[in-house]
Parts: C-alpha cells; sequence; structure tokens
C-alpha cells in the first residue's frame, strides 16, 4: 500500500514536472533574481543618493536605532520597502500592458471575408444555369 501510494506520488511529480508552466517558473524566477538586481542597483546608486540630498544628506543604511546593547538598523527596513514598492510598481506597469495588448486583441475580431467574386466562368454557368430553369 505505501509503494502504491508512493508510485503514485512519484508518477504525479513526474507530470507536474514534464509540464511547460513548470520550466515557464523556472526561468521566470531566475529572471526575477536578475531583475531584483537591478532593482536594488537603481535604488541604491541612483534614487537613494537624490534622496540623500533631498533629506540633507542621510542615508537611509546609516538610519539605526540602539536599544540598550541592540542596534535595530530601521534604514536598511526602510531600504528594502522602496525596492519592493519599485518592484511592484514595475511589474504592475508590465501586467497593465499585456493586460491592454490582450485586451486590443480581444476588441479586434477580424471581420468576416467577402466572399470572392465569381470568375467569369462562374458567371457564365450561373446565366445557362438559369436559362436552363427559365425553359424548364
Amino acid at each position: 500500500m505505501a509503494s502504491e501510494k508512493k508510485s503514485t506520488f512519484l508518477a504525479e511529480f513526474k507530470t507536474f514536472i514534464a509540464r511547460g508552466n513548470v520550466m515557464d517558473m523556472a526561468v521566470g524566477v531566475i529572471v526575477g533574481g536578475a531583475f531584483s538586481n537591478i532593482t536594488t542597483s537603481l535604488i541604491n546608486d541612483i534614487v537613494m543618493p537624490l534622496l540623500g540630498i533631498l533629506t540633507g544628506s542621510i542615508s537611509f543604511a546609516d538610519l539605526s536605532l540602539t536599544v540598550g546593547s541592540a542596534v535595530v538598523t530601521y534604514g536598511n527596513f526602510l531600504q528594502a520597502v522602496l525596492n519592493f514598492l519599485v518592484m511592484a510598481f514595475v511589474v504592475f506597469c508590465l501586467v497593465r500592458a499585456i493586460n491592454s495588448f490582450h485586451r486590443k486583441k480581444e476588441e479586434a475580431p477580424a471581420a468576416p471575408a467577402a466572399p470572392p467574386e465569381p470568375s467569369a466562368e462562374e458567371k457564365l454557368l450561373t446565366e445557362i444555369r438559369d436559362l436552363l430553369k427559365e425553359r424548364g
């Protein structure tokens, strides 16, 4: 009984892994990790220095609070929140653009094609048929 459950579990796992969407998910995770590095660099190298100018050269990473012997570096947390907000905004823009693309695709169904103009031969055959009907 246990080996039967084990083989069913393994068969289900094999089916799951064999699906294409698992590979898509893996690629998404890898690209997401790389995108996270780009977002972190954007925050650390561009946004934070500009915020530092506006706030009087305060670096968020340097913001901390000492409680007894513990040092609470809440500046790092603020920076992580800012990273999240930037990444969430970019993902929102991407999803919105993709949804807009899909809506346009759905809204513009192909117009039904008009039947092709009958050839001269078909017109002649139609006339002959109509004349035969009139006589008969």
